[in-house]
């Protein structure tokens, strides 16, 4: 099923409209290994957008954000022949057969493609030391279940010769915003599609950004399970993507039928924390796949409505705002033992007055651009962080590998995702 095919397994995108180049209305920050990615925790997302945040309302999709019409995949034919899949802003592209070397850009692709036992085929992806210390945070929880992404082509600021040399059978980066990029147009992205592979991708989902200009009439917003289901259909990996979904579905079914009331809910904030005093904040009950696993949920986001999703905040303004719990995006990282940033913040001339520091609600997740394992971890994460009388107490943690529950303790189970991974369903 995954034959490789030394003369190019896959034809160019059936269709990619024309458009003129994009000049980003921002820098597309690079990697730092004082700071960690750009997307974890500095403020910086996959693309810009001239009008940030689109306004849009929550309803619908498997994770709670709104999607369009027509947000489902297509798919035709079958594995031993040419077959089609749709997705925006791409539309529809043709494969001819299934892809087994893959470029990512970001982790949200690059997790897909773990989830569907393919992790190890991903070539390229944003910080990949960084990310493979991440997910290898929870391997050791996936009996079975090996990944190595270090040393990869670090693709942030992609250049077209590093893709010519990759040679790879699917991109799943978006291509409106590898368009955004200096050095990159429209006919750049055509190029690479019909000389190397095609671009099956979508990043501003994240936050519901709005899209570049040239391509905003084909720009549509998936949720993370959504986006899932259809590059599943691009590796003919639809059982897989049906017994993962069930797996999310069954568990947010749990988590809503034991949520306590909304007046009993505590304020919370999503944070990173590399720097006390820029601190970026990001919102937990918004659309868009960066908060997938917040919003069902149901919390009440600190700062409200006064400070945008990824604006940067100092202190003060956190103690102000005073949130009962703050999630740290990031603070798994080996580097980051969150005892050290526990102390920082306390440390901190203000910080100490911080309820969520006072009554030690000061808790670690991973990554921002999640994937769907990730994405279940994560969900499990913070029902026991933020309600551990109805879920289960979350351990105190400060490195290491995701805690080793029980299978009463676990909110999902880990050893069939495990087994799914692997193909043993």
């Amino acid at each position: 099923m995954r034959e490789n095919d030394g003369d190019r397994g896959l034809t160019r995108r059936a269709y990619l409209a024309s458009g003129g180049a994009v000049v980003a209305s921002g820098a597309l920050a690079g990697c730092s290994t004082e700071s960690g990615p750009a997307s974890e925790g500095n403020g910086t997302d996959d693309t810009t957008s001239a009008a940030g945040e689109s306004q849009t309302s929550e309803s619908g999709g498997a994770d709670g954000s709104e999607t369009t019409d027509g947000a489902r995949s297509e798919t035709e034919s079958s594995a031993d022949g040419p077959y089609t899949v749709s997705m925006a802003p791409m539309g529809e592209v043709e494969f001819e057969r299934v892809p087994t070397s893959i470029f990512t850009r970001l982790t949200h692709h690059a997790g897909m493609a773990f989830a569907l036992g393919r992790g190890n085929d991903v070539n390229a992806m944003h910080a990949p030391d960084w990310y493979d210390a991440i997910w290898n945070l929870f391997t050791p929880r996936l009996p079975g279940v090996e990944l190595d992404w270090s040393g990869l082509y670090s693709s942030w600021q992609v250049d077209k010769e590093h893709l010519y040399e990759l040679d790879s059978d699917v991109h799943l980066a978006d291509p409106a915003s590898v368009d955004a990029l200096e050095n990159w147009d429209e006919s750049d992205i055509d190029e690479i599609a019909e000389n190397v592979g095609p671009w099956f991708g979508n990043s501003l989902s994240a936050r519901h950004q709005d899209p570049p200009e040239a391509w905003a009439d084909r720009y549509e917003y998936y949720t993370l399970w959504e986006q899932f289901e259809t590059v599943a259909e691009v590796f003919q990996e639809r059982e897989r993507y049906e017994a993962l979904a069930s797996i999310r579905d069954d568990m947010v079914a749990t988590i809503e039928g034991n949520l306590p009331p909304e007046s009993e809910r505590p304020t919370v904030t999503m944070a990173g924390t590399s720097d006390l005093e820029s601190i970026y904040v990001y919102k937990v009950n918004v659309p868009g796949f960066l908060a997938s696993h917040t919003r069902p949920f149901g919390l009440v986001d600190a700062f409200g409505d006064d400070v945008a999703s990824g604006a940067a905040v100092d202190m003060e303004a956190m103690v102000a705002a005073d949130p009962d719990a703050i999630i740290v995006m990031g603070g798994m990282h080996p580097e980051r033992p969150m005892s050290a940033t526990r102390q920082a913040i306390e440390d901190h001339p203000v910080g100490g007055d911080l309820s969520a520091v006072q009554n030690d609600r000061v808790y670690a997740q991973a990554a921002r651009y999640q994937g769907p394992i990730l994405n279940l971890f994560q969900t499990e994460m913070t029902a026991k962080q933020l309600f551990p009388e109805q879920f289960g107490e979350w351990p105190l943690y400060d490195t290491g590998p995701y805690p080793e529950l029980s299978s009463e303790e676990q909110l999902f189970d880990h050893q069939r995702v495990a087994d799914i991974i692997n193909g043993e369903f």
